[in-house]
């Protein structure tokens, strides 16, 4: 009997114990800060950063593809929120945006040959170049510091991606 009550007691001890533990906070996951096209136009008059734009469509599977697997990457999302305004533009539902005197539309016209395509701005909101085409995480993490540490000023892509990168960035993006 009296073994019983000890264990009785010593489980009951045991579980209050647990229960005063503190409790961790659930950590917010990191995700792209994505800003509508007319936001990071505004944001970019304020303080300039490139832009990069994911066109879309709502049947586009690789798209659906990059969201899951390359926009949730920890250094992409890190490299996107420091250096980029982001934005997300489906052309087949989004309206027209005038980027000052410039049509969104018009700037890209004859440039667009599939979805995913990733579309890179200048701080002047003046297009660098639109990526087709799904990009694989450290892919996509590659062509993100090519154009955002202006690499791309400095030396063609085949080179940054054998030399500059390995040694400059040490992401983990898979």
């Amino acid at each position: 009997m009296k073994k019983a009550v000890l264990v009785t007691l010593s489980a009951a001890l045991l579980v209050s114990l647990m229960a005063l533990k503190p409790q961790n906070p659930p950590v917010e996951e990191a995700k792209i800060k994505w800003v509508t096209l007319e936001e990071a136009y505004k944001l970019n008059q304020k303080q300039p950063r490139k832009v990069f734009i994911d066109l879309y469509t709502d049947w586009c599977g690789w798209c659906k593809v990059m969201d899951k697997n390359t926009f949730k990457n920890a250094e992409v999302i890190d490299f996107v929120n420091k250096k980029y305004y982001a934005v997300k533009f489906n052309p087949e539902k989004d309206g027209d945006v005038m980027l000052g005197k410039v049509s969104f539309k018009n700037m890209l016209n004859g440039k667009v040959t599939g979805y995913p395509t990733t579309v890179f701005m200048n701080e002047k909101m003046a297009l660098i170049q639109p990526v087709s085409g799904y990009l694989e995480p450290r892919m996509f993490h590659q062509v993100l510091t090519y154009f955002g540490d202006n690499n791309h000023e400095k030396e063609p892509f085949d080179q940054f991606k054998e030399k500059t990168y390995p040694g400059k960035y040490t992401a983990k993006a898979q």
